[in-house]
């Protein structure tokens, strides 16, 4: 009917669809697949392994410093309710004192009103706010005896004494719930860590298991062959030094004095017997904790715990220290400060090795760069390189004793 329009080119239905309706949906799907990919995570979501292992590594050491807080807490605990019970003590012995010094007063109180004399006054000291409010009666002290007056005298010091030490008591009380509450958040925190971790690990597969161990492996072997490397420095210091001993030796033998042991330099004299003696005293010491360290061996890490069945790492060193006589604070905050710190160069077996900024952890040195310790959670006492995480992560080395 309309000879003026132009026929429709070939090829622009397909299957009865056109062209642009079928572009239309086509960039419709692909818009929904493209939304669906991004708004969907994939299936595969679960950390990788390594990711794994650090996660459970920070959790045990979270879990340890908490654990040294712990230690803390209840260590501050035990002595808090000591003190208290102690005051306790103290305020019912002064109350009995107290009730004492009322019935002499009492006594004398009866004996005038029997005889007639000051039974008023006496009445009035016994019923005043303060034994000072009576005193500031003056016209009573004339009329008692030099014994009266030491009567009235030790009723007010216990009373004053009395009143002080419950004073004292409530104070320590508080202190006291404060410690028994920072012991009970302590004790979650840990609890929590390691729940945590066990949950990760329970996650994990018999492969990846085997995998993890196996970079267990891989990062020990490494800290062995740091903690060898440790070794031949010391070896090659010794060598080194072994010489320069030998001629200060013989230097001294020829010296001016002529007296054997004794050397030329000023300020050196008997300077190597007494630093030998406090070698041969330190090593005897060391040795006496050495034995007992490698004698705990294969015994489980449980933390708060202090022996002799199980240990925290704190609670080992310490435990160690004291088979050698050498008394050691609880925690490794307190532990730190109790001994010489020496370099790292300058290691010596029976030294303390601490680890990390907020020294959350021990160890027993024991020579050629290894250790003894209570390494954490699940594990037990055992031989390891203090390298063991690192070079970065010790934090000092101390000498206790």
């Amino acid at each position: 009917m309309a000879p003026h329009r132009k026929p429709r080119p070939a090829g622009t239905r397909m299957a009865g669809i056109r062209t642009p309706g079928l572009a239309t949906a086509a960039l419709t799907s692909v818009a929904l697949l493209s939304q669906t990919a991004n708004a969907a995570p994939p299936a595969d979501d679960k950390p990788s392994l390594e990711e794994v292992e650090k996660k459970v590594d920070d959790l045990y050491r979270q879990a340890e410093s908490a654990t040294e807080k712990y230690n803390a807490a209840k260590e501050k605990t035990t002595k808090q309710r000591t003190r208290v019970g102690s005051l306790l003590d103290e305020v019912a012995q002064r109350t009995q004192k107290l009730n004492d010094a009322r019935e002499r007063l009492g006594s004398f109180a009866a004996a005038q009103y029997r005889t007639g004399a000051s039974a008023p006054d006496t009445t009035t000291f016994l019923l005043a706010d303060s034994p000072q409010d009576y005193f500031d009666q003056t016209q009573l002290m004339s009329r008692l005896t030099d014994h009266q007056k030491d009567a009235v005298d030790a009723y007010a010091t216990e009373q004053a004494a009395t009143t002080t030490k419950r004073q004292e008591a409530s104070q320590s009380l508080e202190t006291l719930t404060e410690s028994q509450s920072a012991l009970k958040t302590a004790k979650a925190t840990v609890q929590h860590k390691l729940a945590t971790a066990r949950e990760l690990l329970s996650k994990l597969t018999a492969e990846e298991k085997a995998r993890l161990a196996a970079i267990e492996k891989e990062k020990q072997a490494a800290a062995d062959r740091k903690a060898e490397e440790l070794t031949r420095q010391q070896a090659a210091a010794a060598q080194q030094a072994a010489p320069q001993d030998s001629a200060s030796g013989s230097g001294s033998t020829s010296g001016s004095t002529g007296t054997s042991g004794s050397t030329g330099s000023s300020g050196s004299t008997g300077s190597p017997s007494s630093s030998g003696s406090a070698g041969s005293s330190y090593a005897t010491k060391a040795g006496k904790a050495l034995a007992f360290a490698r004698a705990q061996i294969g015994k489980p890490y449980v933390w708060g715990a202090t022996g002799p069945g199980s240990y925290d790492c704190s609670g080992f060193t310490q435990a160690v220290w004291k088979a050698a006589g050498v008394t050691l604070p609880r925690t490794t905050y307190d532990q730190v400060n109790a001994g010489t710190t020496v370099s790292l160069s300058n290691i010596q077996p029976g030294d303390l090795v601490f680890f990390y900024d907020d020294i959350s952890h021990v160890g027993l040195y024991i020579g050629n760069g290894m250790m003894i310790h209570a390494p954490k959670p699940g594990a037990y006492v055992r031989e390891e390189s203090i390298f063991y995480d690192g070079e970065s992560v010790i934090h000092s080395v101390v000498r206790p004793a």
